[in-house]
């Protein structure tokens, strides 16, 4: 019997191949929201519909940090706000821990676990909310062993 990848990977993995949508590439990140173990939505960092990108035409950058984009949460809940889809109770699998101003959108949109794989500017503001929220949230690393037997299957199939 083969050894399946783990739920919390397996959308991890997603949020890491969506991050590779993004187009700041200051932090290509990426994530997936999922509601019993089905995707609801998923969203990377990107600009305004029909705006110029960051990787065509430079940054926005206000205090350090570039302006341009909306950042992949964001870009989630708007996507499920615009087809109807209640996040209430839903999962998050993003490739970086959220900003402040992320994590609020995602505690008042009902998300229930927040799901991150790198640390990346830890706010201590986000922390202390999702703590006075009652919102775990847990790092999620991928094993190896799971990308190397794809990786195996792919060879495989070009031979």
């Amino acid at each position: 019997m083969r050894d399946r990848i783990p739920w919390n990977q397996y959308f991890m993995m997603q949020a890491l191949v969506i991050a590779q949508r993004s187009t700041c590439d200051r932090a290509l990140v990426g994530n997936v929201l999922v509601k019993d173990k089905r995707i609801i939505g998923t969203g990377y960092n990107g600009s305004v519909s029909g705006q110029p990108h960051c990787d065509d035409v430079g940054h926005q950058l206000v205090d350090g940090h570039c302006v341009r984009t909306i950042h992949s949460e964001m870009n989630s809940l708007i996507q499920c706000a615009r087809n109807g889809v209640s996040t209430d109770g839903t999962e998050i699998y993003v490739t970086h821990f959220p900003c402040y101003n992320c994590s609020k959108a995602l505690v008042q949109a009902g998300i229930k676990k927040i799901n991150y794989y790198f640390d990346y500017h830890d706010n201590p503001l986000a922390i202390s909310l999702f703590k006075d929220c009652g919102v775990p949230y847990e790092q999620i690393k991928i094993n190896r062993k799971y990308v190397e037997q794809l990786a195996h299957k792919l060879e495989e199939a070009e031979n």
